[in-house]
C-alpha cells in the first residue's frame, strides 16, 4: 500500500496506489485522481480510471515522463489541477513527478519564477 501525503488542503501525492484505496480515498474526501503515469510502466493499473469513477470522484491519466517535464508542460498540467474538482490525490510511480509538479503548481502560484522552481526540483532530486 502507498503512502497518501497530504501537501495542503487542495493537493495530495503518491506512489502507484492500489486497488485496496481507492475506497478510502473516496471515503477521505478526495474529488479528484490525477493519474501521471505512461500506459507501459510496470505497475500500471488497467482497471484504475473505472474504478475511480464508479466511486463517483473524478480521473484524468495524462502520461508524463519526469525527463520531457519543461515550462510548457508544466503549464498543461497546471491547467487540468486548475479544472479538476478539489480535493486531488496526484499520483506516479514513485511520488517523485507528482511532488515535482505539486512543488511547481504551488510556487509558480505563490509567484516564484519556474525556472528557479525547476531547477530547485532538479537539485533535489524529483526531476
Amino acid at each position: 500500500m502507498n503512502t497518501i501525503r497530504k501537501i495542503n488542503n487542495e493537493l495530495a501525492i503518491a506512489g502507484q496506489i492500489t486497488p485496496e484505496q481507492f475506497q478510502q480515498i473516496a471515503e477521505d474526501g478526495y474529488k479528484s485522481v490525477l493519474n501521471l503515469r505512461l500506459a507501459n510502466e510496470k505497475g500500471m493499473l488497467d482497471c484504475e480510471q473505472e474504478k475511480i469513477e464508479i466511486l463517483g470522484l473524478f480521473y484524468v491519466n495524462l502520461p508524463t515522463k519526469a525527463e520531457e517535464i519543461n515550462h510548457q508542460v508544466a503549464l498543461q498540467i497546471f491547467k487540468i489541477i486548475n479544472q479538476l474538482p478539489k480535493p486531488i490525490l496526484i499520483h506516479c510511480d514513485n511520488s517523485l513527478r507528482s511532488a515535482a509538479i505539486v512543488l511547481l503548481y504551488i510556487a509558480t502560484k505563490q509567484g516564484i519564477a519556474f525556472e528557479q522552481v525547476f531547477q530547485t526540483t532538479i537539485r533535489i532530486g524529483l526531476l
